[in-house]
């Protein structure tokens, strides 16, 4: 049968296509998981035309993963009730690198308390969510979703990628971990993923090949604009690999990063891609060990010390190679921990925690109210008592997608209205 007669016997153009989607056409097996999981409306925002507000400006989330102890981060130093309940795991006041007349740093993040005393880092209290889960997995979910208790498989950051460039761009997402965190699950990008640059082989490009090839048989494509959507996949998968190895093995810097945990952050990774010239616009690492139900101190001392550490080389380094204005990293943790140390000298898992914005363009100091250690919520089978939030973590990702990456229909995304914070004023 020849392609003209195809084409009117199934009546099968563009708007035909975008109202049918692709599940007809007997190809979805083969498509990479980023276009099976796509409906009508996604393919459509994959194919059209769109200008970024922002260009040059790139995000950068880092996860730290497990549970990290906010309060033991961002310290109450001048609380009794710190103390009361943290007899061994509180840390001293003059230990405290201080914030202010009630708040300090840990005394290992000295690297991002140097941050903060040149102005760039917006420290954001209470940050958590209503009806708290103390799962790992289930809270993860609702931070990589932003949709707490409530089903979902879009990622929030895939879809700010997608919302920022309808179309699709080579490496435009990076995931520097050992999988793909459903944080960046996307629908018209395709992330790239990997752990070690330098064994770093992305997998899968012939299948995506076969799956462009039969559905170039199938389907004509007059303005080959469906064919290269998946050549556009595919081509990710082909060429992000070699550029990924290439950009980290060609990039050098004085700066220290804080030996080899300041390594485990991923973020000289990140630099080395930046320096390298990637399109990226979105990056996502994760830096993991916080759950201490146990002889916390030792263990949170050596993370704190790596996370200040890279952080303060990170950001050294975008300002070494002229990208400092361009640069914003938002870090957080799935949830906090109790208010009360347990007879392991450690805490158990707990809702709210800081959050942080780290950058140039940052107007750093505190936002938000710091949660209290006395009112106190009763949450089935903690009855101990475990923190209030007192920010929607939400309000973060909204800051981050509307003021800095220039998104302003944060509802879509975020499925509610969530004010800004004025850390970008």
């Amino acid at each position: 049968m020849a392609k003209n007669t195809l084409y009117r016997d199934r009546a099968c153009n563009r708007r035909d296509f975008m109202r049918q989607g692709l599940y007809g056409l007997g190809v979805t097996a083969a498509l990479p998981l980023v276009f099976r999981d796509s409906s009508t409306a996604v393919a459509m925002q994959a194919l059209a035309s769109g200008q970024e507000t922002h260009p040059n400006r790139i995000m950068v989330v880092l996860e730290l993963t497990g549970g990290n102890d906010g309060l033991n981060t961002v310290v109450p130093y001048r609380n009794d009730e710190y103390y009361r309940r943290r007899p061994s795991l509180g840390i001293p006041p003059d230990a405290v690198s201080q914030i202010n007349d009630e708040l300090g740093f840990h005394p290992k993040l000295g690297g991002l308390y140097r941050l903060y005393e040149d102005g760039l880092v917006a420290i954001v209290n209470g940050c958590g969510y209503p009806n708290p889960s103390f799962s790992h997995f289930t809270s993860m979910d609702y931070w990589h979703s932003a949709t707490p208790n409530a089903a979902s498989s879009d990622g929030w950051v895939g879809l700010t990628a997608d919302a920022v460039r309808p179309t699709q761009q080579e490496n435009f997402i990076v995931n520097v971990s050992t999988q793909m965190s459903n944080a960046v699950r996307a629908q018209v990008h395709s992330p790239v993923v990997f752990s070690d640059p330098e064994s770093f082989r992305r997998q899968g490009t012939d299948m995506t090949l076969m799956a462009a090839e039969e559905l170039g048989a199938k389907m004509p494509d007059p303005d080959e604009r469906v064919l290269g959507f998946l050549e556009g996949i595919t081509r990710n998968a082909a060429t992000g690999s070699a550029l990924v190895r290439e950009a980290v093995s060609s990039y050098s810097t004085p700066v220290d990063y804080g030996e080899e945990v300041g390594q485990q952050t991923n973020l000289a990774t990140v630099a080395a891609l930046i320096a390298g010239g990637l399109p990226t616009r979105f990056y996502y690492v994760n830096y993991g060990g916080f759950d201490h139900h146990s002889r916390q101190a030792a263990s949170h001392d050596r993370l704190l010390l790596g996370l200040g550490d890279s952080l303060r080389g990170f950001f050294e380094d975008m300002d070494r190679i002229g990208r400092a204005d361009d640069v914003a990293m938002m870090v957080f943790s799935e949830f906090g921990r109790r208010v009360e140390q347990n007879s392991s000298a450690g805490t158990d898992h707990g809702t709210a925690g800081p959050m942080f914005i780290i950058g140039k363009p940052v107007t750093g100091g505190l936002y938000g109210a710091y949660p209290s250690l006395t009112d106190l919520d009763d949450l089935p089978g903690y009855d101990d008592g475990n923190l209030k939030f007192t920010t929607d973590f939400r309000r973060v990702y909204a800051t981050m997608i509307d003021k800095w990456m220039g998104h302003v229909d944060t509802r879509t995304i975020l499925r509610g209205d969530f004010p800004t914070l004025d850390v970008f004023a």
